[in-house]
């Protein structure tokens, strides 16, 4: 049996236990061997509760496998309600980072348009609370209308660490796309130069010396006759990069008609951050947060795919 370390005051809780898995189990086996104080009603009611987190992630399932090398934690006192924020979920946080899902729609910043109800706005009241003077700072951004996965950091060192080494710190950024028609090969790699005009628009050039270098591989994953679901990796992460590349190749992502789309299936735009991992910037630790794919995109490829 596992021995718990010290419990550990965290932020929001009076004291908590840690348990380091030595061998594959499943969540409540797990719990009911390292917590011989609490029957099988007690650690029901602390997976209900919230109070149950893995990898500093809330679990609630109790068949939940878990992995030799995981941490899980029994926090004293109930999560707090996270799924309160109208568009946004944190999915991480911890004294360096927050990592969160965005919705499609939320802003990530402020723009002159739009003040208040951002990402950035409604995690700065968030840190707030806990202490006035507490910040978070954008690291990297998504725009409005896609979803996914980004984080924050809650300090200028951090923030300026992960800026500076994003090229070597980022390990996977994954998003999934839902374009027009099918592209063909369904594997290929899209490489230009990207460059902003004057009205806001990025433009795709052959030329090195007109814009900066940029590579996204892409792979059909689904496909109907008028829609494809594609998985994009970035090599390099530019603004409207998988936009202009997806339109480069003709199949632009729906519901993008400032790229080229004609159509609007499902009343977004269809791009979404499914998958980020890094490198964290304290601890070195090798971090992996990811957001399931919408549904309203699965739908749309539903029929045809073998």
């Amino acid at each position: 049996m596992d021995t718990p370390e010290q419990p550990r005051r965290q932020r929001g809780q009076r004291t908590s236990t840690k348990l380091t898995v030595a061998e594959p189990a499943e969540l409540m086996a797990f719990l009911i061997a390292n917590l011989p104080h609490k029957n099988r009603n007690n650690i029901k009611s602390l997976l209900s509760n919230k109070q149950i987190l893995i990898d500093g992630k809330v679990y609630t399932q109790f068949n939940h496998p878990l992995r030799p090398g995981q941490e899980v934690t029994v926090a004293a006192n109930r999560a707090p309600e996270i799924t309160q924020y109208r568009g946004l979920t944190i999915l991480h946080e911890d004294q360096n980072l927050i990592v969160i899902n965005k919705q499609s729609g939320l802003l990530s910043m402020a723009t002159n348009k739009e003040r208040d109800h951002t990402a950035y706005g409604i995690l700065s009241d968030y840190v707030k609370k806990e202490n006035p003077k507490n910040k978070i700072f954008i690291i990297h951004r998504l725009d409005r209308e896609t979803s996914g996965v980004m984080m924050f950091a809650r300090s200028e060192k951090v923030q300026r660490l992960m800026q500076e080494s994003w090229n070597d710190t980022i390990k996977e950024r994954t998003y999934v796309a839902l374009v027009e028609g099918v592209p063909q090969p369904p594997k290929g790699t899209v490489t230009s130069y990207l460059k902003e005009s004057k009205a806001l628009i990025v433009y795709s050039s052959q030329n090195p010396d007109n814009g900066q270098l940029s590579i996204t591989n892409y792979t059909v994953l689904k496909s109907t006759a008028d829609y494809a679901l594609l998985e994009l990796e970035l090599e390099t992460g530019r603004k409207n990069q998988i936009r202009v590349h997806m339109q480069d190749i003709g199949h632009p992502i729906a519901g993008d008609s400032k790229y080229g789309a004609a159509t609007n299936p499902i009343g977004r735009l269809g791009l979404h951050a499914e998958v980020l991992a890094f490198e964290h910037p304290i601890t070195g630790e090798a971090m992996k947060f990811d957001a399931p794919v919408p549904k309203t995109f699965l739908a749309m490829v539903k029929e045809r795919t073998e």
